[in-house]
């Protein structure tokens, strides 16, 4: 079995808490049977991944869910005066790979 390569840990944190919460986290960790440093460092990182991933989840009920995949399934709408103009002014602005500068 090959063994994932673990990244260098050269990152430091330094964090200032009161007494209690110092206690409250040594109690947890010595729970775990393990050491405070590690004990927080897993737990911030999990808790770090859950935030972001519930950051960059769209969470649909059923009918949200059905509205998303009507809206994606309809027909495009004929492009509204305000969508044209809006247009023109990306294109007039906006230099990219699919407008090139003049």
């Amino acid at each position: 079995m090959v063994k994932a390569i673990e990244e260098l840990k050269t990152e430091r944190l330094v964090a200032r808490i009161s007494p209690s919460e110092k206690a409250l986290i040594e109690k947890a960790a010595e729970i775990e049977g393990r050491k405070v440093a590690p004990f927080a460092v897993t737990h911030l990182v999990n808790r770090a991944r859950k935030i972001i991933q519930e950051a960059e989840t769209i969470r649909l009920n059923e009918e949200e869910s059905r509205s998303f995949v009507e809206a994606l399934l309809a027909p495009p709408r004929k492009p509204t005066p305000e969508f044209k103009r809006a247009f023109k002014a990306y294109r007039d602005t906006v230099v990219s790979d699919a407008n090139p500068a003049r």
